[in-house]
């Protein structure tokens, strides 16, 4: 992998983001994921799949006083998102480690308010690896598959804790198949017209699915409606 970085904006400017100039490239699928988290000051969140750590830096400048902990699978992403903590101000809130989801987290974590994340969307046995390694990690499921990614994600919440995550909506009954068995089927799902997505809010408790309003990201003649660009440009938050 060429870990040579390019450095990018997101939420127009706010944040300065250091990332592979080849390979697995941040898109606008963590800003949304970042918006859609009900966090406030003090909360603790922990952002599973960090890669270079966006939906962190974009939850941070949009909550003051939070804290994200990253965990992601590859060091050397994951030595870009300690950097762009650094460039953006935000070391003493953001920290990324690396980790291995197949394992159990580290035993000294404490539980967290808010588990936002990110998954591979793409299960291995369906995938078509591309030709960078690093790129396949991130899309690809691997040594974790989306039920082990939602068990380590739900039990790593407080009780009264929300997991928010953001996946493709071919494999929203595979979700929330999922989460029922852990425990959270207490469920919001938003669609993101016309990206085949959905944002997806789980809480602790019976099999329950609600469908919050839409969120249309394209205006049918081209570019972002007015709700998306105040999420992506404006740091608004998404409203669930």
């Amino acid at each position: 992998m060429d870990m040579v970085p390019t450095e990018n904006g997101l939420l127009g400017g706010r944040i300065r983001l250091l990332q592979p100039a080849r390979g697995y490239r941040v898109a606008v699928d963590a800003v949304l994921l970042a918006a859609a988290v009900d966090a406030t000051s003090g909360q603790h969140v922990l952002d599973l799949g960090a890669g270079v750590g966006a939906v962190g830096l974009c939850l941070a400048a949009r909550v003051p006083g939070c804290t994200v902990l990253g965990i992601e699978l590859q060091p050397a992403l994951a030595a870009l998102a300690t950097r762009n903590a650094a460039l953006n101000g935000a070391g003493d809130r953001l920290r990324t480690i690396v980790h291995d989801l197949a394992g159990p987290l580290p035993p000294d974590l404490a539980a967290f308010d808010h588990v936002v994340t990110n998954p591979p969307y793409l299960a291995a046995a369906v995938a078509d690896p591309p030709p960078d390694r690093s790129k396949a990690l991130a899309t690809i499921e691997s040594s974790a598959d989306l039920g082990r990614w939602l068990s380590v994600a739900t039990g790593a919440l407080k009780p009264a804790g929300t997991l928010t995550l953001i996946h493709r909506s071919d494999r929203l009954e595979e979700i929330a198949g999922h989460l029922v068995r852990l425990g959270w089927g207490d469920v919001t799902v938003k669609r993101l017209p016309p990206a085949a997505r959905v944002l997806v809010r789980a809480r602790f408790g019976a099999a329950t699915r609600r469908e919050s309003p839409p969120l249309r990201l394209h205006r049918p003649e081209g570019g972002y409606t007015d709700e998306a660009e105040a999420i992506l440009r404006h740091a608004q938050p998404l409203a669930f």
